[in-house]
């Protein structure tokens, strides 16, 4: 049975229990009704509890800003735990309105209560808005409290976060060490995504303190010419992992130009070519300019589209027999074709080229030969 009015004033705990039932059912209304019935009852321990519903009630009814105005409420009464539930509240909804120092004053807030259930987020909130005021003293000050907590939802957040930016500033040791210890807090069983994420920036912390350490041996009038060409391939191959290419290119550039060691450096560079290629060919100038670039896979690319090109417009006059060709003609069309059979790809270009003369001759395709076009 619902209270009467005078009820509602002499027992304030029975109409915010009746106010919560009544929110929980969805009558909104009749529980802001009672909520707000409780706070004219004057300074109860109620009070704060019936002001953070209410705001909880009016925000589901589309009323922000009298959500925050109850939210000021319940924090003004200092209580401790619905004052800053309160305060969280409020800091959210300012957050979703895109309001950034209102949402800071309302992290600061939480913080002030001092709810150790509380701070976690408030931290974390507070070092996003100091990032993205580029305030990055603060902000790292923000995570680290943050990580300090040790909370398992918040805490690795913030270590990826304070990680990455780190990173940035040319700190990658201390980076991995946040990162390390955040991956501590996370069960990979629970949690995969959060293990993954810290796992990966850990290993691109790795990654530039590897860039660090290669970047830092330079050659010299005593260079070893085992030790520094290999640093160079080192941090040379490890840029463009980093998305630097263009610092890659010019690390193999000066290597190359290096008078003592340039030859070094070039067999460093050359060293993945196949061992039983031609000397001195053509391509192989192309091939390294490609790979000090970082633009092998373009060049992989185009040359097997010319390749499929030019196999298609052989291998199809080929395939049509040997009328109104001399002998030899079609003898060499004959060996031309083999030709790929010999390397790792050559099977995938003959397919290529018998799925296109099907698709262009249906059921017209002349007949190939066993085994064609296989080598001998």
């Amino acid at each position: 049975m619902s209270t009467t009015p005078d009820e509602a004033t002499a027992d304030p705990s029975t109409s915010l229990e009746e106010a919560r039932n009544h929110a929980e059912s969805g009558d909104l209304d009749r529980a802001a009704e009672l909520f707000r019935r409780v706070l004219e009852t004057g300074d109860t321990a109620e009070r704060a509890q019936a002001a953070l519903g209410l705001a909880v009630v009016l925000e589901g009814r589309g009323d922000d800003e009298g959500a925050r105005e109850a939210d000021r409420l319940a924090i003004a009464t200092r209580d401790p735990e619905y004052g800053p539930r309160a305060a969280y509240h409020l800091a959210l909804s300012w957050q979703r309105a895109g309001e950034r120092d209102q949402a800071r004053d309302a992290w600061r807030a939480v913080v002030d209560f001092g709810n150790r259930a509380y701070l976690p987020p408030a931290y974390l909130a507070l070092a996003q808005i100091a990032d993205e005021e580029g305030d990055a003293r603060q902000a790292s000050e923000w995570w680290e409290l943050a990580i300090a907590t040790g909370d398992e939802e918040y805490a690795p957040v913030a270590a990826h976060d304070l990680a990455l930016r780190l990173i940035d500033w040319g700190e990658p040791a201390r980076a991995q060490r946040i990162l390390a210890g955040a991956l501590d807090l996370v069960d990979r069983g629970h949690d995969p995504q959060a293990h993954a994420r810290l796992a990966v920036s850990l290993g691109i912390a790795h990654l530039e303190q590897a860039i660090h350490a290669f970047g830092s041996v330079t050659p010299g009038e005593d260079a070893d010419p085992e030790v520094v060409p290999l640093a160079i391939e080192l941090l040379a191959r490890t840029l463009p992992l980093r998305g630097r290419d263009d610092a890659a290119q010019e690390i193999w550039r000066r290597g190359l130009d290096d008078p003592a060691l340039g030859e070094h450096v070039r067999a460093r560079l050359r060293r993945t070519f196949a061992a039983d290629g031609e000397e001195d060919a053509w391509w192989e100038g192309e091939v390294e300019a490609a790979l000090r670039a970082g633009t092998l896979p373009m060049l992989t690319g185009e040359v097997f589209g010319a390749l499929d090109h030019m196999y298609t417009v052989i291998a199809a006059r080929y395939a049509h027999g040997p009328d109104g060709l001399p002998a030899e003609a079609y003898d060499v069309l004959e060996n031309t074709v083999r030709v790929p059979a010999a390397y790792p790809w050559g099977r995938a270009l003959q397919d290529s080229f018998a799925e296109r003369l099907r698709q262009a001759m249906g059921s017209d395709i002349p007949v190939l030969p066993p085994e064609w076009p296989a080598a001998d």
